[in-house]
Protein backbone atom coordinates (compact mmCIF):
# COMPACT_ATOMS: atom_id res chain seq x y z
CA UNK A 1 0.00 0.00 0.00
CA UNK A 2 1.65 3.41 -1.45
CA UNK A 3 1.95 5.69 1.56
CA UNK A 4 0.22 9.10 1.20
CA UNK A 5 1.46 12.48 1.95
CA UNK A 6 -1.46 15.61 2.64
CA UNK A 7 0.24 18.37 3.39
CA UNK A 8 -0.76 22.60 3.35
CA UNK A 9 -4.34 21.45 4.72
CA UNK A 10 -6.36 22.58 7.07
CA UNK A 11 -6.95 19.73 9.69
CA UNK A 12 -9.93 18.90 11.71
CA UNK A 13 -9.31 17.69 15.13
CA UNK A 14 -11.84 16.85 17.68
CA UNK A 15 -12.05 20.73 19.29
CA UNK A 16 -9.79 22.66 16.94
CA UNK A 17 -8.66 23.55 13.37
CA UNK A 18 -4.73 23.39 12.84
CA UNK A 19 -2.42 23.68 9.47
CA UNK A 20 -0.68 20.84 8.69
CA UNK A 21 0.31 17.27 6.94
CA UNK A 22 -1.05 14.17 7.53
CA UNK A 23 0.31 10.87 6.66
CA UNK A 24 -0.88 7.86 5.94
CA UNK A 25 1.00 4.84 6.28
CA UNK A 26 0.38 0.75 5.87
CA UNK A 27 -3.62 2.11 5.55
CA UNK A 28 -3.20 4.25 8.95
CA UNK A 29 -3.00 7.28 10.10
CA UNK A 30 1.03 7.55 10.90
CA UNK A 31 1.33 10.80 12.17
CA UNK A 32 -0.17 14.14 12.14
CA UNK A 33 2.45 17.25 12.13
CA UNK A 34 1.31 20.92 12.81
CA UNK A 35 2.73 23.88 11.05
CA UNK A 36 3.62 24.47 7.43
CA UNK A 37 5.94 21.83 6.31
CA UNK A 38 7.57 20.89 3.00
CA UNK A 39 7.77 17.42 2.50
CA UNK A 40 8.46 15.99 -0.48
CA UNK A 41 6.57 13.78 -2.43
CA UNK A 42 3.48 15.65 -0.42
CA UNK A 43 0.19 16.26 -2.06
CA UNK A 44 -0.21 19.98 -1.74
CA UNK A 45 -4.02 20.74 -0.73
CA UNK A 46 -4.09 24.42 -1.10
CA UNK A 47 -5.48 25.23 2.47
CA UNK A 48 -8.53 22.38 1.67
CA UNK A 49 -9.98 20.74 4.85
CA UNK A 50 -9.24 17.22 6.29
CA UNK A 51 -12.13 15.68 7.95
CA UNK A 52 -12.23 11.86 8.97
CA UNK A 53 -14.49 9.77 6.62
CA UNK A 54 -18.07 9.83 7.01
CA UNK A 55 -19.75 6.94 9.43
CA UNK A 56 -23.30 6.38 8.34
CA UNK A 57 -25.33 4.35 10.54
CA UNK A 58 -28.87 4.51 8.67
CA UNK A 59 -29.02 4.33 5.20
CA UNK A 60 -32.45 2.89 2.73
CA UNK A 61 -29.62 3.42 -0.39
CA UNK A 62 -29.15 -0.28 -0.96
CA UNK A 63 -32.46 -1.21 -0.72
CA UNK A 64 -33.38 1.66 -3.73
CA UNK A 65 -30.52 0.19 -5.98
CA UNK A 66 -31.78 -2.82 -5.56
CA UNK A 67 -34.93 -2.32 -6.86
CA UNK A 68 -35.01 0.67 -8.65
CA UNK A 69 -38.39 0.82 -10.02
CA UNK A 70 -41.62 -0.93 -8.48
CA UNK A 71 -41.75 -4.82 -9.15
CA UNK A 72 -37.61 -4.40 -10.86
CA UNK A 73 -35.40 -6.62 -8.66
CA UNK A 74 -31.74 -5.63 -10.09
CA UNK A 75 -29.02 -7.68 -10.36
CA UNK A 76 -27.83 -7.38 -6.70
CA UNK A 77 -23.74 -7.97 -7.18
CA UNK A 78 -24.53 -4.98 -9.34
CA UNK A 79 -26.17 -3.14 -7.42
CA UNK A 80 -23.96 -3.43 -4.68
CA UNK A 81 -21.14 -2.29 -6.51
CA UNK A 82 -23.23 0.74 -7.46
CA UNK A 83 -24.04 1.31 -3.73
CA UNK A 84 -20.74 1.20 -2.62
CA UNK A 85 -19.30 3.50 -5.56
CA UNK A 86 -22.10 6.25 -4.77
CA UNK A 87 -21.00 6.09 -1.07
CA UNK A 88 -17.79 6.51 -1.63
CA UNK A 89 -18.13 9.23 -3.88
CA UNK A 90 -20.38 11.26 -1.51
CA UNK A 91 -17.62 10.65 1.23
CA UNK A 92 -18.74 7.92 3.45
CA UNK A 93 -16.16 5.67 4.24
CA UNK A 94 -18.17 3.39 6.94
CA UNK A 95 -21.93 2.28 6.30
CA UNK A 96 -24.28 0.24 8.25
CA UNK A 97 -26.20 -0.94 5.47
CA UNK A 98 -30.18 -0.94 6.08
CA UNK A 99 -32.23 -4.27 5.81
CA UNK A 100 -35.70 -4.69 6.71
CA UNK A 101 -36.38 -7.85 8.69
CA UNK A 102 -39.91 -8.85 9.01
CA UNK A 103 -42.24 -9.50 6.33
CA UNK A 104 -46.06 -8.78 5.48
CA UNK A 105 -46.93 -11.93 3.33
CA UNK A 106 -50.50 -11.70 3.58
CA UNK A 107 -53.35 -9.19 2.17
CA UNK A 108 -50.92 -8.50 -1.06
CA UNK A 109 -51.54 -4.92 -0.82
CA UNK A 110 -48.18 -3.89 -0.84
CA UNK A 111 -45.31 -5.42 -1.30
CA UNK A 112 -43.57 -6.30 1.92
CA UNK A 113 -41.66 -9.84 0.96
CA UNK A 114 -38.29 -11.21 2.73
CA UNK A 115 -35.27 -10.51 0.94
CA UNK A 116 -33.07 -9.48 4.09
CA UNK A 117 -31.26 -13.03 4.13
CA UNK A 118 -30.24 -13.43 1.11
CA UNK A 119 -28.70 -9.76 0.63
CA UNK A 120 -27.08 -9.67 3.81
CA UNK A 121 -24.86 -13.16 2.36
CA UNK A 122 -24.18 -11.44 -0.99
CA UNK A 123 -23.41 -8.43 0.64
CA UNK A 124 -20.81 -10.26 2.77
CA UNK A 125 -19.48 -12.23 0.20
CA UNK A 126 -18.55 -9.04 -1.97
CA UNK A 127 -16.70 -7.99 1.29
CA UNK A 128 -15.01 -11.16 1.72
CA UNK A 129 -13.77 -10.81 -1.54
CA UNK A 130 -12.82 -7.57 -1.65
CA UNK A 131 -14.77 -5.84 -4.03
CA UNK A 132 -15.72 -3.09 -1.92
CA UNK A 133 -14.14 0.31 -1.86
CA UNK A 134 -15.24 1.25 1.57
CA UNK A 135 -16.07 -0.89 5.05
CA UNK A 136 -19.60 -2.11 5.13
CA UNK A 137 -21.61 -3.50 8.62
CA UNK A 138 -24.94 -4.81 8.43
CA UNK A 139 -28.12 -2.88 10.29
CA UNK A 140 -31.03 -5.09 10.53
CA UNK A 141 -34.54 -2.73 10.34
CA UNK A 142 -36.79 -5.33 12.88
CA UNK A 143 -40.16 -4.15 11.51
CA UNK A 144 -42.28 -5.48 14.60
CA UNK A 145 -45.75 -4.69 12.79
CA UNK A 146 -45.07 -7.99 10.47
CA UNK A 147 -45.55 -11.26 10.52
CA UNK A 148 -42.15 -13.21 9.60
CA UNK A 149 -40.09 -11.20 11.85
CA UNK A 150 -39.10 -13.61 14.25
CA UNK A 151 -38.41 -16.32 11.12
CA UNK A 152 -36.16 -14.18 9.78
CA UNK A 153 -33.81 -12.96 12.64
CA UNK A 154 -33.10 -16.53 13.50
CA UNK A 155 -31.76 -17.06 9.86
CA UNK A 156 -28.79 -14.20 11.25
CA UNK A 157 -25.82 -15.30 13.84
CA UNK A 158 -22.76 -14.31 15.24
CA UNK A 159 -20.57 -15.14 11.94
CA UNK A 160 -22.76 -11.97 10.24
CA UNK A 161 -21.44 -9.31 12.28
CA UNK A 162 -24.42 -8.07 12.55
CA UNK A 163 -23.62 -3.89 13.84
CA UNK A 164 -27.02 -2.56 15.03
CA UNK A 165 -30.19 -3.80 15.18
CA UNK A 166 -33.19 -1.24 15.03
CA UNK A 167 -37.12 -1.75 16.78
CA UNK A 168 -39.19 -0.45 13.65
CA UNK A 169 -42.86 0.57 14.72
CA UNK A 170 -44.80 1.38 11.81
CA UNK A 171 -48.25 0.78 13.39
CA UNK A 172 -50.26 3.15 11.78
CA UNK A 173 -51.57 6.23 13.83
CA UNK A 174 -48.59 6.64 15.99
CA UNK A 175 -44.64 7.17 16.07
CA UNK A 176 -43.52 8.37 12.56
CA UNK A 177 -47.15 8.22 10.88
CA UNK A 178 -49.08 9.90 14.27
CA UNK A 179 -50.89 12.10 11.19
CA UNK A 180 -52.71 9.52 8.89
CA UNK A 181 -53.12 11.67 6.41
CA UNK A 182 -49.13 12.03 6.16
CA UNK A 183 -49.20 8.04 6.04
CA UNK A 184 -52.37 7.87 3.44
CA UNK A 185 -49.93 10.28 0.89
CA UNK A 186 -46.52 8.39 2.11
CA UNK A 187 -47.99 4.48 1.11
CA UNK A 188 -50.67 5.32 -1.92
CA UNK A 189 -47.91 7.19 -3.54
CA UNK A 190 -45.43 4.48 -3.17
CA UNK A 191 -48.21 1.38 -3.98
CA UNK A 192 -50.77 3.32 -5.74
CA UNK A 193 -53.53 2.27 -3.24
CA UNK A 194 -56.94 3.00 -3.47
CA UNK A 195 -59.15 4.59 -0.47
CA UNK A 196 -60.31 1.54 -0.02
CA UNK A 197 -57.08 -0.28 0.16
CA UNK A 198 -55.50 2.42 2.48
CA UNK A 199 -58.19 1.35 4.70
CA UNK A 200 -57.93 -1.86 4.73
CA UNK A 201 -53.78 -1.75 5.10
CA UNK A 202 -54.62 0.52 7.96
CA UNK A 203 -56.71 -1.96 9.26
CA UNK A 204 -54.95 -5.53 8.78
CA UNK A 205 -51.62 -3.56 10.37
CA UNK A 206 -53.41 -2.62 13.32
CA UNK A 207 -54.81 -5.60 13.77
CA UNK A 208 -51.44 -7.61 13.55
CA UNK A 209 -49.63 -5.33 15.75
CA UNK A 210 -52.49 -5.83 18.49
CA UNK A 211 -51.50 -9.56 17.74
CA UNK A 212 -47.45 -10.28 17.66
CA UNK A 213 -46.34 -6.56 18.46
CA UNK A 214 -45.80 -7.91 21.70
CA UNK A 215 -43.76 -11.24 20.93
CA UNK A 216 -41.88 -9.60 18.26
CA UNK A 217 -40.44 -6.57 20.53
CA UNK A 218 -39.11 -8.93 22.89
CA UNK A 219 -38.27 -11.18 19.79
CA UNK A 220 -35.78 -8.27 18.62
CA UNK A 221 -34.41 -7.01 22.09
CA UNK A 222 -33.57 -10.57 22.56
CA UNK A 223 -31.79 -11.24 18.95
CA UNK A 224 -29.70 -7.79 19.47
CA UNK A 225 -28.02 -9.85 22.37
CA UNK A 226 -27.46 -13.15 20.70
CA UNK A 227 -26.15 -11.11 17.86
CA UNK A 228 -23.72 -8.61 19.85
CA UNK A 229 -25.42 -5.85 17.58
CA UNK A 230 -26.14 -2.24 19.05
CA UNK A 231 -29.82 -1.90 20.01
CA UNK A 232 -31.36 0.98 18.41
CA UNK A 233 -35.28 2.52 18.52
CA UNK A 234 -36.83 4.52 16.23
CA UNK A 235 -39.27 7.36 16.04
CA UNK A 236 -39.62 7.54 19.78
CA UNK A 237 -42.49 9.79 20.34
CA UNK A 238 -42.70 10.07 23.79
CA UNK A 239 -41.27 10.15 27.04
CA UNK A 240 -42.98 6.80 27.62
CA UNK A 241 -41.27 5.39 24.17
CA UNK A 242 -38.18 6.49 25.46
CA UNK A 243 -38.51 4.32 29.18
CA UNK A 244 -39.45 1.77 27.17
CA UNK A 245 -36.51 1.56 25.19
CA UNK A 246 -34.17 2.54 27.86
CA UNK A 247 -35.33 -0.59 29.40
CA UNK A 248 -34.61 -2.63 26.78
CA UNK A 249 -31.06 -1.52 26.66
CA UNK A 250 -31.31 1.31 23.69
CA UNK A 251 -28.17 3.81 23.01
CA UNK A 252 -29.27 5.12 19.83
CA UNK A 253 -32.71 7.19 19.02
CA UNK A 254 -33.04 7.35 14.95
CA UNK A 255 -35.50 9.61 14.45
CA UNK A 256 -37.32 10.74 17.29
CA UNK A 257 -40.46 12.75 16.38
CA UNK A 258 -40.73 15.35 19.01
CA UNK A 259 -38.91 17.59 21.09
CA UNK A 260 -40.37 15.42 24.16
CA UNK A 261 -38.51 12.16 23.16
CA UNK A 262 -35.28 13.67 21.89
CA UNK A 263 -34.91 15.35 25.86
CA UNK A 264 -36.22 12.36 27.44
CA UNK A 265 -33.11 10.16 25.09
CA UNK A 266 -30.88 12.74 26.64
CA UNK A 267 -31.72 11.77 30.23
CA UNK A 268 -31.13 8.56 29.37
CA UNK A 269 -27.68 9.17 27.99
CA UNK A 270 -29.49 7.56 24.47
CA UNK A 271 -27.70 9.46 21.48
CA UNK A 272 -29.90 11.33 19.49
CA UNK A 273 -29.83 11.05 15.63
CA UNK A 274 -31.74 13.14 13.01
CA UNK A 275 -31.85 12.78 8.94
CA UNK A 276 -29.45 14.81 7.19
CA UNK A 277 -32.35 15.47 4.25
CA UNK A 278 -34.99 17.03 7.63
CA UNK A 279 -32.22 19.36 8.01
CA UNK A 280 -31.41 20.46 4.52
CA UNK A 281 -35.22 20.58 3.76
CA UNK A 282 -35.96 22.34 6.54
CA UNK A 283 -38.29 20.26 8.19
CA UNK A 284 -39.11 16.27 8.47
CA UNK A 285 -41.40 15.30 5.16
CA UNK A 286 -43.73 13.11 7.66
CA UNK A 287 -44.25 16.48 9.69
CA UNK A 288 -42.43 15.45 12.70
CA UNK A 289 -39.74 17.69 14.39
CA UNK A 290 -37.18 19.38 12.70
CA UNK A 291 -33.59 18.11 13.08
CA UNK A 292 -32.54 22.02 13.26
CA UNK A 293 -34.37 22.64 15.96
CA UNK A 294 -32.96 20.00 17.96
CA UNK A 295 -29.96 21.44 16.79
CA UNK A 296 -30.65 24.62 18.34
CA UNK A 297 -31.92 23.07 21.30
CA UNK A 298 -28.66 20.98 21.69
CA UNK A 299 -29.98 17.86 21.32
CA UNK A 300 -28.95 16.21 18.42
CA UNK A 301 -25.93 14.03 18.62
CA UNK A 302 -25.98 12.04 15.30
CA UNK A 303 -27.04 13.32 11.15
CA UNK A 304 -27.58 10.32 8.86
CA UNK A 305 -28.75 10.48 5.48
CA UNK A 306 -31.54 7.98 5.21
CA UNK A 307 -32.20 8.40 1.59
CA UNK A 308 -29.93 10.63 0.10
CA UNK A 309 -26.20 9.89 0.99
CA UNK A 310 -24.73 13.04 -0.47
CA UNK A 311 -26.71 14.91 1.91
CA UNK A 312 -24.73 13.87 4.77
CA UNK A 313 -21.28 16.25 4.10
CA UNK A 314 -23.95 19.17 3.13
CA UNK A 315 -25.70 18.67 6.17
CA UNK A 316 -22.50 18.14 8.35
CA UNK A 317 -21.30 21.95 6.85
CA UNK A 318 -25.30 23.58 7.71
CA UNK A 319 -24.75 22.44 11.31
CA UNK A 320 -21.01 23.65 11.45
CA UNK A 321 -22.55 27.24 10.48
CA UNK A 322 -25.75 27.29 12.51
CA UNK A 323 -23.31 26.36 15.53
CA UNK A 324 -20.49 28.26 14.87
CA UNK A 325 -18.10 25.37 15.28
CA UNK A 326 -17.01 23.37 12.14
CA UNK A 327 -15.13 20.35 15.01
CA UNK A 328 -18.22 19.91 16.13
CA UNK A 329 -20.38 19.49 13.24
CA UNK A 330 -18.32 17.21 11.89
CA UNK A 331 -18.12 14.89 15.05
CA UNK A 332 -21.89 14.09 14.05
CA UNK A 333 -20.82 12.48 10.94
CA UNK A 334 -17.83 10.94 12.54
CA UNK A 335 -16.70 10.58 15.95
CA UNK A 336 -20.39 10.39 17.67
CA UNK A 337 -21.88 7.96 14.78
CA UNK A 338 -18.59 5.68 15.64
CA UNK A 339 -18.79 6.35 19.49
CA UNK A 340 -22.46 4.86 18.88
CA UNK A 341 -21.77 2.06 17.01
CA UNK A 342 -18.80 1.22 19.41
CA UNK A 343 -16.02 1.69 16.48
CA UNK A 344 -12.58 2.35 18.23
CA UNK A 345 -10.78 2.88 15.18
CA UNK A 346 -12.23 5.24 12.97
CA UNK A 347 -14.47 8.59 13.36
CA UNK A 348 -11.30 10.81 14.46
CA UNK A 349 -7.96 11.72 12.88
CA UNK A 350 -5.64 10.42 15.17
CA UNK A 351 -2.71 8.91 14.92
CA UNK A 352 -3.37 4.71 14.82
CA UNK A 353 -6.72 5.55 13.58
CA UNK A 354 -7.79 3.94 10.20
CA UNK A 355 -6.40 6.08 6.94
CA UNK A 356 -10.25 7.09 6.20
CA UNK A 357 -9.80 10.81 5.26
CA UNK A 358 -11.31 13.39 2.92
CA UNK A 359 -10.18 16.02 1.36
CA UNK A 360 -12.87 18.90 0.99
CA UNK A 361 -12.63 22.45 -0.15
CA UNK A 362 -15.39 25.03 -0.10
CA UNK A 363 -16.38 26.83 -3.06
CA UNK A 364 -19.16 29.40 -2.68
CA UNK A 365 -19.85 27.80 0.78
CA UNK A 366 -20.22 24.53 -0.71
CA UNK A 367 -18.14 21.37 0.42
CA UNK A 368 -16.91 19.56 -2.35
CA UNK A 369 -14.59 16.72 -2.25
CA UNK A 370 -11.25 16.22 -3.43
CA UNK A 371 -10.08 13.73 -2.18
CA UNK A 372 -11.61 10.18 -0.71
CA UNK A 373 -9.05 7.45 1.27
CA UNK A 374 -10.40 4.54 3.11
CA UNK A 375 -7.74 2.57 5.01
CA UNK A 376 -5.08 4.70 3.40
CA UNK A 377 -6.38 3.94 -0.24
CA UNK A 378 -7.75 6.89 -2.44
CA UNK A 379 -11.35 5.08 -3.73
CA UNK A 380 -12.66 8.63 -4.72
Amino acid sequence: MTDVILGNARIVLEREVIRGTLVLEAGRIARIDPGATSVPGAVDCAGDLLVPGLIELHTDNLERHIQPRPKVDWPHAAAILAHDGELASAGITTVFDAMRVGSVVSGGKTDYRKYARALASELLETRAKGMLRISHFLHLRAEVCSETLLDELAEFDAADRVGILSIMDHTPGQRQFRDLSKLKDYVCGKHGLSEAGFADHVANLTEMRDRVGAAHEAGAVAAAGRLGAVLASHDDTTEDHVAVSAGHGVRLAEFPTTVEAARACRAEDIAVMMGAPNLIRGGSHSGNIAAAELAELDLLDILSSDYVPSALMTAAFLLADLWDDLPRAIATVTAAPARAAGLTDRGRLVEGMHGDVLRVAMIDGQPVLRGVWAHGRQVG
